[in-house]
């Protein structure tokens, strides 16, 4: 019986060193890539980025991998030059089943677009990141201009172009946010020429419930252009400054 193990054991063995040997002879020595292709996944059309740009970039720093051995390439190293690109929020970089190698990215959400003081111009995400502006599209986002700091767009007039975003008349209506010194706040509205002196952002729903109600019932019988000024800055009441 032990005999029998044996030989039947070594038989399996030579069965398996026979096909390992055809099969591995039939394989290519080495595969190469045959694409590089990057892809901008849900964008919702904005698409902040030029793909063949990002191609363009990642063939620059020597690392399109378009010819190259597949077991060569360094998946890795591509997705950290792609985000090298602060317009991009993810990256991911894989080898696709027909030997090529697909990027796939994703833009970052611009939320409010920044213009300060100092010339300086970015957006800010819905992660709350600063972000340079893109330069083949312009997002239709609310802009707040003026004495504005990082720390401020990121944690008071981000809550606030949210809150503006949501709200389909105040989008609509609001055109645009100065930011004075004291972190005050004027709007600028699309209708009529008068300025909104809004005061600090906190209690900013109170503040525009207030504004509607003074809309509602007394530019609708005076007209927008009545006022100068209306003034939002005092506990339960409004002012408005006539011409």
């Amino acid at each position: 019986m032990k005999k029998a193990l044996i030989i039947i054991a070594a038989c399996i063995l030579a069965g398996y060193l026979i096909f390992a040997a055809f099969f591995f002879e039939s394989q290519p020595k080495s595969q190469l890539c045959s694409q590089f292709e990057v892809v901008s996944v849900d964008n919702k059309g904005q698409n902040l980025v030029d793909v063949a740009e990002i191609e363009k970039e990642i063939t620059q720093k020597g690392l399109n991998p378009f010819g190259v051995n597949i077991k060569d390439i360094n998946t890795y190293q591509i997705e950290q030059a792609i985000l090298e690109n602060k317009l991009i929020k993810t990256a991911k970089v894989f080898v696709t089943g027909d030997g090529g190698v697909r990027a796939e990215i994703i833009n970052r959400k611009p939320v409010l677009r920044i213009i300060n003081n100092s010339g300086e111009s970015y957006y800010i995400d819905n992660d709350g990141e600063k972000v340079p502006l893109s330069k083949v599209f312009t997002a239709d986002l609310p802009l707040a201009t003026g004495a504005i700091s990082e720390k401020f767009a990121k944690e008071e007039l981000l809550n606030f172009a949210y809150f503006l975003s949501e709200n389909t008349f105040w989008d609509n209506l609001i055109e645009q946010i100065v930011v004075l010194p004291n972190e005050e706040v004027k709007l600028v509205p699309r209708i009529g020429r008068q300025e909104i002196l809004f005061g600090k952002l906190e209690g900013y729903e109170e503040k525009f419930d207030k504004l509607k109600l003074f809309y509602e019932k007394g530019l609708s019988e005076t007209g927008w252009d009545r006022y100068s000024a209306i003034n939002l800055k005092y506990n339960k009441q409004v002012i408005g400054t006539k011409r």
